[in-house]
């Protein structure tokens, strides 16, 4: 598998996770790896009723809150998909969202160099 395959398949399973535990899944993904970290940029997330919440710094907060709840209760179902796919184990995972571009990203620390297990 070459690095643009697996950043494909990639970005694969965290839409899939977007829909099916975070509620809605992106209008834009992109998965990029470099050496032992996949960053996975995501674009247009948020429903119209979180846009229209983001508008007040309460709502913000709020959003942040629920979205950062949401993603950490079902963040094990994200980290064996990731495992599932490449033999590697998962030694940390981050999530942040902005409400002000409606752009979320996530990052995802491993136990080898990816780049070294894939074809050029």
């Amino acid at each position: 598998m070459t690095k643009g395959q697996l950043e494909a398949k990639i970005s694969e399973i965290i839409s899939k996770f977007e829909i099916e535990h975070m509620g809605r899944g992106p209008e834009k993904i992109r998965t990029i790896i470099f050496q032992d970290l996949i960053i996975v940029r995501i674009k247009g997330f948020l429903s119209k009723a979180e846009t229209n919440l983001a508008t007040t710094k309460d709502g913000v907060e709020l959003i942040k809150k629920v979205r950062m709840a949401l993603f950490e209760s079902s963040r094990d179902n994200l980290e064996e998909a990731i495992q599932g796919l490449i033999e590697v184990n998962v030694v940390s995972t981050y999530s942040d969202v902005s409400t002000k571009t409606g752009e979320k990203l996530i990052g995802i620390v491993v136990d080898r160099d990816l780049e070294e297990l894939v074809s050029k």
